[in-house]
């Protein structure tokens, strides 16, 4: 029996509905949330990112600004923007576009916001926040969306074996912290596999909820799934197809014609956990407006 498909575009519109409702509370209070996005450069993959956001922004009330900068701006200049928005009142979140231009120094870019305006979850007081279960703190976008995908899925975590491949810190780790909590949706039992993981299949198969975050194209086969397992497949690769019109096809780091086989429920590529990253955003600025208008 195929699997359940998990809408992330369906469920990242009930995510914007409900932070609709809230703008328009919040602007009624005289409070608009406001989300400044910085882009550095003309990479044409940033740029698509940028507008989607600024657009999601946009129809949701909020007040969106994109600066953008040209590729030779020096570390020092944006060093000094950074500290010019974390002054500005009218700024509730900042976000910094990656990659920067390899003559700036990510790390210290990012360490430079106001953890209070950290809306991308990347700033260390952010990720010790998320450790210790400090909810004030703003989640990193995807992870938090995986979470939305599996409880407005209608699964509960607590007590389930949750098994995440790939342990990076912008999705794996955060993912195994979100599920560590003694907290609604969460309370699981996490186990994090990585490259070094010795009978990657045998750890994989006991997960009852699989998040798949590996950075390789359908890395994660049918017969690695555990029959009847919730599966999250954050992967987005671009593999060859000289059968499209664009000479490549979208994929995950799930095999899906196969996992759609064994999984009960299962997130596609694209239009499972994509859609919910730029939603989790919207979501985080507007809890920093609350927070910091409080």
């Amino acid at each position: 029996m195929s699997a359940t498909i998990i809408d992330g575009n369906a469920i990242g519109k009930q995510v914007r509905a409900e932070l609709r409702a809230e703008v328009a509370d919040m602007r009624s209070r005289g409070i608009v949330p406001g989300l400044t996005v910085v882009l550095v450069g003309e990479d044409p993959a940033s740029q698509v990112y940028v507008r989607m956001k600024g657009k999601a922004a946009d129809e949701l009330g909020m007040k969106s600004d994109t600066l953008r900068l040209p590729a030779d701006t020096t570390e020092a200049d944006l060093l000094a923007l950074v500290d010019r928005l974390n002054a500005d009142r009218a700024v509730h979140g900042i976000l910094i576009q990656l990659p920067l231009p390899k003559h700036i120094n990510s790390q210290k870019v990012l360490f430079r916001m106001s953890p209070d305006k950290d809306v991308d979850g990347f700033h260390p007081v952010s990720v010790g926040r998320l450790v210790i279960g400090d909810r004030t703190g703003f989640r990193p976008c995807t992870p938090a969306g995986v979470q939305e995908l599996i409880l407005r899925s209608g699964v509960d975590p607590r007590g389930q074996h949750l098994v995440v491949v790939g342990r990076s810190l912008i999705v794996g780790r955060p993912v195994a912290n979100i599920f560590l909590q003694d907290a609604p949706g969460a309370n699981a039992t996490v186990t994090v596999c990585h490259t070094k993981t010795r009978d990657l299949t045998a750890i994989t198969r006991q997960g009852d909820i699989l998040v798949v975050a590996a950075g390789r194209p359908e890395v994660v086969t049918g017969d690695q799934i555990k029959p009847g397992a919730v599966v999250i497949d954050v992967g987005v690769n671009r593999v060859e197809d000289k059968t499209t019109e664009k000479g490549y096809r979208l994929v995950g780091d799930v095999k899906f014609s196969e996992a759609v086989e064994v999984a009960s429920l299962i997130t596609p590529v694209p239009g499972g956990v994509g859609p919910m990253t730029i939603a989790l955003l919207m979501k985080n600025t507007v809890q920093a407006a609350r927070q910091l208008s409080a």
